[in-house]
């Protein structure tokens, strides 16, 4: 019992850390292909390369078990909620930044 619940909080904390990985890359890639002149190389080629590890990843996690792959999955997700708060708060568009200046 307790090997199985050690087993589930580490694929708990793999799935947050793949969701870090993903999602904060997902970020930078979009900073930088919005600047760059050969945008499609940036979004293709961050796009198959955050996928095949992320699979890669879920596949080995998992290891035959679904219980594992669920919690993984949870963690990520929560590693998305995570990223876009902090995303937001450090991207904040200037036209937002008055309006609720403005507000205040």
């Amino acid at each position: 019992m307790m090997n199985e619940t050690l087993t589930l909080i580490l694929a708990l904390m793999a799935g947050v850390l793949l969701g870090a990985l993903f999602f904060g890359g997902l970020w930078w890639t979009v900073r930088k292909g919005v600047s760059s002149k050969r945008p499609t190389f940036w979004f293709c080629g961050s796009l198959l390369l955050r996928m095949s590890v992320t699979l890669t990843a879920f596949h080995f996690i998992a290891d035959g078990h679904w219980e594992r792959l669920l919690v993984c999955l949870l963690g990520f997700l929560i590693a998305r909620l995570i990223v876009t708060r902090l995303t937001q708060a450090v991207h904040k568009p200037a036209c937002l930044a008055q309006e609720e200046s403005h507000a205040a």
